[in-house]
C-alpha cells in the first residue's frame, strides 16, 4: 500500500477554489494516515491565488507553495508538481473543486499493481461540445502515440515518483497528460484505471476550450510525437538486461 504521498494542485486564478481544496485535502490526508506533503503550483495567477498560496504554506509545514512567473501553461504546471514531489508516490487533481480528493482513497489499492492509477471520470460534469472535443482528442493521441488508457485528461491520477527520474517532460500546454501516459508505457510502467465521480465547477473560469489552448496541444503533438515514441526508460531497459542474464 501506499505509505508516502505526495500531493498537488495545479492553480491559475483560482482565489475562489484554493483554501477550501488545500482543506480537503488536509483533512483527507490526515484521515488516511499517510506521511503527505501538499504543493500548491500557481502558473502565474492575476487574482489573489498566490497570496493565499503562501498564506497556507506559512501555516502548515507540509505545504509548499511555488509560483510561476509568467504563466508557464497547464504543462508547466505539472511539471513543477511532479518534479518537486520528495514522496514515493504522488497524486495530483486541479486545483478547481471538480473532483473530491476524498476519491483518492480508491486510487490507492491499484498502486500494489500498478505504477500509475487513473481516475477516469464518470459521468462527465462538462458541455458537450467540450465532451465531445475530448473524445476526439483522446482518440487520436492514443492512436498517435500508441498507449491505452481510460480518459487520457482526466486530472486525477497516482504516479510511481521514480517515472520523472526516468522520463523526459516537454509539453507545456494540454498534451502533458499524453506525453506523461505515452512515454511511461514506452518506459515500461503500467497503468491501471478506476473510476471516479465528476462535479460541476462551482467557481472560476476554465480555460481548457480556448481554442489558443487547443492549437498548442496540437502543434506539441506533431513536433514531440518522434521523440515520445522514442522512449526508454530505466524500467523497461532493466527487464531486457534481466531476460537477457536468463538467456
Amino acid at each position: 500500500m501506499v505509505k508516502e504521498l505526495t500531493v498537488f494542485f495545479p492553480f491559475y486564478n483560482e482565489q475562489e477554489n484554493i483554501e477550501r481544496t488545500c482543506a480537503r485535502a488536509v483533512e483527507v490526508l490526515e484521515g488516511l494516515g499517510l506521511d503527505y506533503e501538499i504543493i500548491l503550483v500557481d502558473d502565474g495567477s492575476a487574482d489573489r491565488t498566490g497570496e493565499i498560496a503562501d498564506r497556507l504554506a506559512a501555516e502548515n509545514p507540509r505545504i509548499l507553495a511555488i509560483h510561476h512567473r509568467p504563466n508557464r501553461g497547464y504543462g508547466g504546471a505539472l511539471r513543477s508538481g511532479f518534479l518537486n514531489a520528495t514522496k514515493e508516490w504522488v497524486f495530483y487533481t486541479d486545483g478547481d473543486g471538480q473532483f473530491d480528493i476524498g476519491q483518492l482513497e480508491r486510487l490507492l489499492p491499484l498502486a500494489d499493481e500498478y505504477d500509475i492509477v487513473n481516475g477516469f471520470r464518470l459521468n462527465r460534469q462538462d458541455k458537450f461540445i467540450r465532451k465531445v472535443n475530448a473524445a476526439l482528442w483522446n482518440f487520436m493521441v492514443k492512436r498517435l502515440l500508441r498507449f491505452r488508457v481510460r480518459d487520457v485528461d482526466s486530472a486525477f491520477k497516482l504516479y510511481r515518483r521514480e517515472i520523472f527520474d526516468n522520463i523526459e517532460m516537454k509539453s507545456t500546454g494540454a498534451l502533458i497528460d499524453a506525453e506523461i501516459l505515452a512515454r511511461a508505457t514506452h518506459a515500461g510502467y503500467t497503468i491501471g484505471n478506476i473510476g471516479v465521480e465528476h462535479r460541476h465547477r462551482e467557481s472560476g473560469k476554465a480555460t481548457g476550450a480556448n481554442p489558443k489552448v487547443i492549437l498548442r496541444a496540437f502543434v506539441e503533438l506533431f513536433k514531440l510525437r518522434k521523440q515520445i515514441l522514442a522512449t526508454t526508460g530505466k524500467k523497461q531497459m532493466n527487464h531486457k538486461e534481466h531476460e537477457e542474464h536468463q538467456e
